[in-house]
């Protein structure tokens, strides 16, 4: 989400392997809409030994509707049923509207948290709304203060008192609520490779706000991080599918089960379903050009984790998946999200998502017809957000009979039904008891915990870090993120797109604050890198360089989110380049410390840079993370969550085919060839990469068994060691490669994480156990779990193994002439 658009306006302990988090997702791989025959032909130019695991029993699945024309029966309680007994269809499409806070308070401003109840009366007398959202940060009394009186006007405006859900994007902490703690963004928590982080990110967000009336949590983000022109990025947790799996199911998990709230409870929203974070030209809410098989196995997974986990609502992707926008699509909000995902709860459409179908995307003549189209695909509730409008439309689509109240009840209980499971029928009012919770400094020092343990050091020549205190007497720290709150957290953070820079709470260390607490016997110096007529201070900045021990230099990005973060090139803007290359004239050593939502390419300063810092977005944690870093005080454990890019033409994730290695192919043009030297970067780049103070050998990768067959496992083990002369945690990342695979598969693809804390000298043996149907398989078209024979390379560290999978002897044969994958040693 959620666009707030304002038009009126212009202790983390050891980490434990991470690959079971799957296991409920695997029971439904296998999910299909096409069981029978379509299994059958498809089956006839596939390649041998082909197992299609039906993951669920066939008796268990729901049938496929002729072109999705039955309607599911709604699942509701004996309360919800009593009430669509007795409401009119009014009261029903009201239950499926939403409307932003700048209709209901006093000046039309997001930031605006004070209520108008002339303007709320009608809204819920006469169109009978059932949600809100949205708003600012502002402390929590206000907050307590304004949800009271709109509930209050709610349940005596309402004829049957059904209470309001209330929306708000509390991102990456409770961060519409002033004075609380902001955590770093998902794309840094993916780098962690720590779910707990995740986990406590959601934690201190519904111990920081669900008192204050906020029921619903438009997070997280599941989508897939793999397209890093896309200005959300930072919202994933990375390119990985497992990890984002991970991470997701952590997050919603606390956020929906925490019982330190209660009498409440809180609904996450999982968001974009779905395939919305790979547009094809890289700007927000375009069109992803995505097959359907890629669709089942690298952005179902994350969502899928989040299902099973119990999320309760999802939000819908904004663009188009091959020229079809998503709030139309019945194959994938109906077939996809309801039939093989069995997703039972709310699906909510994204700001003005309705109206963009006409005034947009061009796919409806109009806005009535647009409601047709988004409601007869599945969606339960129009975000629409100013206008009532979408309340007059369905009433008229339901009197003309292209939409049955049937269809109406479904939706209408599936919101009611949400109230009900959050009891917000007993329990509608906030309360100001526990407000000393908000702004808890327990909740904070997390917060830095997972700064420290997200930001990923990418190069590191000759030991320049850790600057010793001791030893630097004068230290240099410049560049338009060295002095700034704002950069540090990023959009989503006390309002949609950040705020001004004074506006950030003054505790929060920036880069350069937080190191002069660190290196209190130097001198710790900034200057401005422009003068107040705007010009680039080149000569000051390198005199300055020239007088410093070492100099940091802190670039990167203002906050954005959405479209106002689009570009069309990711290299580091001309006049930072300039700023890095005069710092480095100087001659003395330089930390280059990257701050923003994206990674900057940086290409061309790398190389004469003696260190390299990705700082991401790690929150307001950040500035005192990234120094501590600086000084030796925490070793740095996180490693890259993306894949990070040398050239602004060239984007490619870590699991591409290998078909996009072919610069390195010679299967045609042999001797026409004039390549030259390949380029090798600066700096670490690949996912999963990331430098420490200390070493880490890994040795003796042994497989219980070089064959698997059937369902059999085999268990690998790696011993790691710490070699260095220091403690440091190691996340131990487990690879495997399908050698041969009918669907062209992905050069490596990781299957199993784990995080440990290791003493200096300390050997631990790591473990992953291989289960076939888990590891081995993969989804076609249908999302039907193809289990195929043939050879698998396993990675870990430097290590590999080769090992094969047998199917069981009635599923081996191969069609005459035709050799299994992979059946050459």
């Amino acid at each position: 989400m959620t666009t707030s658009h304002p038009t009126s306006e212009a202790p983390v302990g050891v980490v434990k392997g991470y690959s079971s988090v799957l296991d409920a997702l695997t029971v439904r791989v296998a999910y299909t809409l096409l069981l029978g025959t379509t299994l059958c032909t498809w089956s006839s130019c596939q390649r041998a030994a082909v197992q299609t695991i039906p993951a669920t029993s066939a008796a268990t699945l729901p049938s496929a509707p002729a072109a999705s024309s039955a309607l599911p029966r709604p699942v509701v309680s004996e309360r919800v049923t009593a009430l669509l007994a007795q409401m009119t269809l009014e009261e029903k499409i009201g239950q499926m509207t939403q409307l932003t806070n700048t209709v209901i308070n006093t000046t039309g401003v997001q930031r605006d948290i004070t209520l108008d109840s002339a303007k709320l009366v009608p809204l819920i007398r006469d169109y009978h709304v059932g949600s809100f959202l949205n708003g600012e940060a502002v402390p929590a009394a206000q907050w307590v203060k304004y949800s009271a009186a709109l509930q209050r006007i709610a349940l005596r405006e309402s004829r049957l008192h059904i209470p309001i859900i209330y929306g708000i994007d509390h991102m990456h902490g409770a961060s519409y609520v002033a004075g609380t703690a902001i955590f770093p963004h998902n794309l840094n928590l993916g780098a962690s490779f720590n779910p707990e982080f995740a986990r406590q990110t959601a934690r201190a967000t519904v111990l920081e706000s669900a008192d204050l009336g906020h029921h619903w949590v438009f997070a997280p983000v599941l989508d897939l991080g793999v397209n890093t022109y896309w200005p959300r990025v930072y919202e994933t947790y990375g390119e990985d599918p497992l990890v984002a799996a991970t991470m997701g199911a952590a997050f919603v998990k606390e956020l929906q089960e925490n019982t330190e709230i209660a009498p409440y409870k809180v609904a996450a929203c999982g968001k974009h379903f779905l395939g919305y974070s790979d547009p094809r030209n890289g700007w927000d809410r375009t069109n992803a050009m995505i097959s359907e098989q890629r669709i089942q196995e690298f952005f179902r997974p994350s969502f899928q984790a989040a299902m099973d986990a119990g999320l309760k609502t999802v939000m819908i992707n904004s663009g188009l998946i091959n020229g079809e926008p998503v709030h139309a699509s019945k194959a994938i909000l109906t077939d996809l999200l309801r039939t093989q995902m069995g997703f039972k709860g709310v699906a909510v459409t994204d700001w003005e998502d309705i109206i963009r179908l006409v005034r947009v995307q061009k796919t409806a003549a109009n806005e009535k017809e647009a409601t047709f189209m988004a409601i007869d695909a599945g969606v339960d509730m129009a975000m629409t957000p100013y206008t009532t409008n979408f309340c007059r439309y369905v009433k008229e689509l339901v009197q003309e009979g292209r939409l049955s109240e049937e269809r109406i009840n479904l939706s209408a209980g599936r919101v009611l039904q949400l109230k009900d499971e959050l009891g917000l029928f007993e329990h509608p009012m906030p309360r100001t008891d526990r407000l000393n919770r908000v702004g808890d400094p327990a909740l904070k020092l997390q917060a830095v915990e997972a700064a420290r343990e997200s930001v990923v050091l990418l190069k590191n020549d000759n030991q320049t870090l850790p600057l010793a205190p001791a030893a630097v007497k004068r230290l240099l720290v410049v560049g338009p993120s060295a002095d700034s709150r704002a950069n540090l957290a990023g959009g989503w953070t006390l309002a949609w797109q950040g705020r001004p820079e004074a506006e950030y709470p003054k505790e929060v260390l920036t880069i350069y604050a937080a190191l002069k607490k660190e290196f209190p016997g130097a001198q710790v110096e900034t200057l401005p890198y422009r003068d107040a007529a705007g010009r680039l201070s080149l000569t000051s900045i390198g005199a300055a360089a020239r007088k410093a021990d070492a100099v940091v230099l802190a670039i990167g990005e203002r906050p954005y989110t959405e479209g106002l973060g689009n570009t069309s090139d990711l290299t580091l803007p001309d006049d930072q380049q300039q700023l890095v290359r005069a710092a480095q004239a100087a001659g003395k050593p330089t930390v280059l410390v990257i701050i923003g939502g994206r990674p900057s390419i940086i290409r061309t300063v790398a190389e004469k840079s003696s260190a390299i810092l990705w700082g991401g977005l790690p929150g307001f944690g950040g500035g005192q993370a990234i120094a501590e870093i600086i000084s030796g005080k925490v070793n740095p454990s996180a490693k890259l969550s993306f894949t990070y890019p040398q050239f602004a033409g060239h984007i490619s994730p870590y699991h591409h085919d290998n078909n996009e290695n072919s610069l390195d192919l010679s299967d045609f043009g042999a001797g026409f060839e004039n390549r030259g030297p390949k380029f090798k970067p600066a700096m670490l780049t690949e996912y999963g990469e990331g430098l420490s103070y200390t070493s880490f050998r890994y040795r003796n990768l042994q497989l219980s068994d070089s064959v698997l067959t059937g369902n059999g496992a085999v268990r690998a083990t790696v011993q790691v060691t710490n070699t260095g002369k220091r403690a440091g945690k190691e996340a131990v990342l487990w690879f495997l490669t399908d050698e041969v695979g009918r669907i062209t598969r992905p050069v490596r693809l990781l299957k199993h994480f784990e995080k440990q804390a290791f003493q200096p000298g300390e050997t631990r043996e790591m473990v992953f156990e291989i289960q076939p149907q888990r590891h081995l398989s993969y989804p076609n078209a249908q999302g039907q779990s193809q289990l195929e024979e043939g050879y698998f390379t396993l990675r870990v560290g430097d290590q590999t193994r080769r090992f094969r999978y047998a199917a069981p002897a009635a599923a081996t044969t191969a069609p005459l002439g035709q050799k299994g994958s992979g059946s050459q040693p």
